[in-house]
């Protein structure tokens, strides 16, 4: 069955740096969308950024643009969200998606950034 396991959450503080990275397994990776989702409680899920199956286009939450990097590597069937000079407002439970001829979720990693 499909799988997508999201790693690389924690606690950093405001302006610090972190590396999410997203498995894929159970689906030819090549041929999806991958794209980083997030929901703060009491919120609704927003999309963070999303990279095409070959990497040659990628788009970002404004609010995020200029601090973090989707990248994605086919041979490693991985999708990689790199997030800097990390803010309060970035705290939130990050999922990973796979989009294409379905749709699958991971099951997300929490980000908490404060003092």
């Amino acid at each position: 069955q499909v799988q997508l396991v999201e790693s690389g959450g924690g606690l950093v503080q405001p302006g610090g740096s972190l590396r999410l990275s997203c498995a894929a397994s159970g689906l030819t990776f090549s041929n999806y969308a991958m794209s980083w989702h997030r929901q703060a409680p009491g919120k609704e899920r927003e999309l963070v950024a999303i990279v095409s199956s070959t990497s040659r286009t990628s788009n970002y939450l404004d609010s995020v643009k200029g601090r973090f990097t989707i990248s994605r590597d086919n041979a490693k069937n991985t999708v990689y969200l790199q997030m800097n000079s990390l803010k309060p407002e970035d705290t939130a439970v990050y999922y990973c998606r796979a989009a294409g001829l379905n749709t699958y979720w991971g099951q997300g990693t929490q980000v908490t950034v404060s003092s």
